[in-house]
């Protein structure tokens, strides 16, 4: 390995990683870049301003998804920012306690804590989608206010527990056991639980992410912390354990990022999880994958999120995964779904709703159905016989059918051939094709991929790049003669973004696909972003041609 004290850059001449202190603190002690800038900032007492005045290291390093880089001055050794300035060796750490005492110190420790209402109904909410049940049989549990942590931490050393070596717990100045636990960092305690059951650490959901001075306005910060206490005397490190959830001989166990998405997933989907905190950081999971072949596991499903395909890191991370498990001789596949949806419980969350939604959705009247082509002019006998069995008082049939009154004076006057051909002069169809960003089952990253369109300006593209797509739909939509354009892009969102029409092989229409609209006279071409679509330029020439059959994302489990 290569140290480089003067850059503050390291390099492994063997395996090719490489990057700065903040990442190789992270590698050797397998936690996150964010993690590790927060203890550094806390070993070296630094908080989150600027030291103008005092003699800096700057350090840039980004991190991925992985946390916000350590982007601030951080003190060079020896510039008198406290006592413990300079190396961290300075700061007496515990030895780690082996796994049975940190499993009865922190289930104690969490018995003797509640989860506050807010939070309650946070993991309740659409976000989460968790019951009163669930949130119990999970254990969540709301961080303690700061003035209880030695109390609580009495009571553990009363009850026989052991503190020194478990993960939050330190020496403080006055000599006593105490807990990590701080206003700044108050939340949602998550614990982090082996294949074994015991638990190994704790996560914190936090109430207000931690951001750096110089993150951008639009950064969302720091979200998860480790209960970690490697910065204090006495303390440990949290590591970064592996959690599972599920049955440990389960055939099949799936691989996602972020202890609570695994919860949640769990419960809304009765398989097992695997969960990593950080896409990238899959060391731990060696170790674990050679008890899952023990135990019988056959398919390992890989559940990354979709960064996956637009963040280098994440890719990476996933990839390490299907070679880990070759290694063991169990079969990987990816697990792909509507790519509108980030994670894989944003994506079952979101199934749920619309099961819900489904089942409330008004019916459309007959004359909106036909002029929208769904559904035939001879369905108007069903929607009559409908209207006659479950008449309501009040409405006439021609409000039912949604007629106007000409048109429903035609209907009675001249029959049903004439009101067919009343509406048909008011239909119109619209020529449309899609275009998708293509991977062609190469693992490998496009920076905007399924984000919005101030993702592609950011990627220093004025339009999107259109040999990076391929077309994967040429189709035709009935509708209103008087139709916007708005209206028809929704309508075709909507088409193509749920259950998928039979014969189209392409993904759900998400951020970053292109729609073109066409006639004899015009094309047009509109960038699907966050929430909408906008105008853009596009050259189709450069397009890759349809295929009879094809699969745009790497293949493997299609969760569309």
């Amino acid at each position: 390995m290569n140290l480089n004290y003067v850059k503050n850059v390291w390099r492994c001449n063997y395996c090719g990683e490489q990057g700065g202190m903040l990442s190789l603190y992270a590698r050797l002690n397998h936690i996150t870049n964010s993690e590790a800038n927060r203890e550094i900032r806390e070993a070296l007492r630094i908080e989150n301003t600027a030291y103008s005045s005092r003699p800096v290291i700057k350090v840039t390093e980004g991190s991925g998804d992985t946390g916000p880089g350590l982007s601030e001055p951080v003190a060079a050794p020896g510039n008198g920012l406290g006592h413990n300035s300079g190396s961290l060796a300075e700061v007496p750490q515990s030895p780690r306690a082996d796994i049975q005492e940190i499993h009865q110190t922190l289930s104690l420790l969490f018995g003797m804590l509640t989860l506050r209402t807010p939070h309650r109904l946070h993991l309740r909410s659409d976000k989460r989608g968790l019951t009163d049940e669930q949130i119990e049989v999970l254990g969540f549990k709301s961080t303690p206010l700061p003035f209880l942590c030695r109390s609580l931490t009495d009571r553990l050393i009363k009850q026989g527990c052991t503190v020194q070596g478990v993960p939050g717990f330190y020496m403080d100045e006055d000599g006593r056991w105490t807990v990590k636990f701080h206003r700044r960092t108050s939340g949602i305690l998550i614990p982090a639980v082996g294949i074994d059951g015991l638990i190994r650490g704790a996560q914190i959901l936090l109430d207000t992410p931690i951001k750096n001075k110089d993150d951008p306005p639009d950064k969302a910060g720091t979200k998860y912390i480790w209960l970690s206490s490697s910065n204090r005397n006495m303390g440990v490190t949290s590591g970064s354990p592996v959690h599972f959830i599920g049955n440990p001989c389960s055939r099949t166990i799936y691989i996602t990022e972020g202890l609570l998405k695994a919860d949640i997933a769990h419960m809304l989907m009765d398989r097992s999880f695997v969960a990593v905190a950080g896409a990238n950081n899959t060391q731990q999971l060696d170790p674990l994958f050679g008890v899952l072949a023990q135990n019988g596991t056959e398919l390992i499903i890989e559940a990354a999120d979709m960064d996956k395909f637009n963040n280098h890191m994440t890719s990476r991370g996933a990839s390490r995964i299907y070679l880990m498990a070759k290694s063991y001789g169990m079969d990987c596949r990816p697990l792909t779904w509507n790519p509108n949806y980030k994670g894989i419980d944003d994506w079952q969350l979101a199934l749920r709703k619309k099961e819900r939604q489904a089942k409330k959705k008004p019916i459309l009247c007959f004359k909106e159905s036909f002029l929208w082509g769904q559904c035939s002019f001879e369905s108007i006998n069903g929607c009559i016989e409908v209207w006659q069995t479950e008449h309501k008082k009040g409405i006439s049939l021609m409000e039912y059918l949604g007629l106007s009154s000409t048109e429903y004076e035609a209907y009675i006057q001249s029959g049903a051939g004439e009101l067919k051909t009343l509406l048909k002069s008011q239909q119109s169809c619209r020529r449309f094709r899609i275009y998708q960003l293509d991977f062609d089952g190469e693992r490998r990253t496009i920076p905007f991929a399924f984000k919005g369109i101030d993702a592609l300006h950011k990627a220093d593209y004025t339009q999107p790049p259109a040999m990076e797509y391929r077309l994967m739909c040429e189709d035709k939509l009935v509708c209103p003669w008087d139709s916007s354009e708005t209206e028809i892009l929704d309508r075709i969102f909507s088409r193509y973004s749920g259950a998928l029409p039979e014969g189209y092989h392409g993904r759900s229409l998400a951020p970053s696909d292109v729609v073109e609209l066409y006639d004899r006279e015009k094309r047009s071409y509109y960038y699907r972003d966050k929430e909408d679509f906008v105008p853009v330029g596009f050259s189709p020439f450069f397009a890759k041609p349809m295929k009879e059959i094809e699969q745009s994302l790497p293949k493997g489990i299609d969760g569309t």
